[in-house]
């Protein structure tokens, strides 16, 4: 290990002195592993820059960010590189294509293909590099991150990702049961996802808020088909309450036949057409008048000495 540390070094001093790269000192080099169960971070600081994170939410793959208060590498397009090592001579940088650069704060967020490569290119010894050319002059500046030490802040990183919640407020707040028959059951699809939403609300007691709006086919009669749309976002909403959410956090609604996500002319679409669509919001509660603060009382009257109320003319 101590060999490749001193490659890197040979080699960073080696660079042409027409490239201005940011990166952080060997010695002083680090990766930092922050998270919860809606996001995990796997960062290396760069000095004098900002620094380079990947990031994982709820219910998706990893993506990289760059960040710095000032962008110093300029706007426009920057290539992103998975860059050799220079301990395994032979093997060229791999071209992960180009990112377009912000001014400030995220500079860009990669796509989570991209991301994939450049940490299996970590764990293979290869740099990140953020290369630029919109410089002085056409000057190349580069922002590059070190393999050193990431194998362990990665398993670290893969710890952190296993307790994420299987989706996040994006993917979760507006989403559906199927009614797939004719009835108002809920069958164990529909089941398994009010499970997932269950656990991001006992996660995120922030989210306030449930809008059940019940939806049929239009196989029966119109009073029928509004009765049985009804039924199932009922249905949903008892579900709901045996699973711990109080009543008045829910608000039902129901619709019958009247907004098909699909034409009612094939078994199929009515299947499709027999549901209950759920949104999740935050609402900041509504203070009630017991609520408020007790007024100040007014102060007496003023009186006289003989104890009655002074009149003022």
């Amino acid at each position: 290990m101590r060999q490749r540390y001193l490659a890197l070094l040979s080699v960073f001093a080696c660079l042409p002195a027409t490239a201005l790269t940011f990166q952080t000192r060997l010695e002083n080099i680090e990766w930092k592993v922050e998270g919860d169960q809606f996001e995990c971070r796997l960062v290396q600081p760069v000095a004098d820059f900002g620094s380079g994170e990947f990031v994982r939410r709820a219910g998706e793959q990893a993506t990289f960010q760059l960040r710095s208060s000032s962008n110093v590498l300029g706007t426009g397009s920057a290539t992103l590189l998975a860059a050799a090592a220079p301990w395994q001579p032979g093997r060229g940088d791999i071209n992960l294509g180009s990112v377009r650069m912000a001014r400030g704060g995220v500079l860009f967020t990669s796509s989570q293909g991209q991301a994939s490569r450049l940490i299996n290119g970590l764990l293979d010894g290869r740099s990140t590099v953020v290369r630029n050319y919109a410089g002085e002059a056409g000057r190349a500046m580069e922002v590059r991150l070190l393999p050193v030490k990431f194998s362990k802040a990665y398993s670290d990183y893969q710890v952190c990702a296993a307790k994420l919640l299987p989706m996040n407020y994006d993917q979760v707040r507006q989403t559906r049961v199927d009614f797939p028959g004719s009835g108002i059951e809920l069958d164990a699809n529909a089941k398994a996802r009010l499970d997932v939403i269950l656990e991001f609300l006992k996660a995120d007691p922030t989210v306030n808020r449930i809008e059940l709006d019940g939806h049929s086919d239009n196989s029966g009669n119109r009073l029928t088909n509004r009765d049985l749309s009804r039924r199932r976002a009922l249905a949903v909403m008892e579900y709901f309450k045996a699973h711990g959410i109080a009543e008045n956090q829910i608000r039902v609604r129901f619709h019958g036949e009247r907004y098909p996500l699909a034409a009612n002319n094939s078994a199929a679409n009515r299947a499709r057409n027999r549901r209950v669509n759920i949104q999740l919001d935050r609402v900041t509660p509504v203070e009630t008048a017991s609520e408020k603060a007790p007024e100040t009382p007014a102060a007496p009257a003023a009186q006289t000495d003989t104890g009655k109320p002074l009149i003022k003319s």
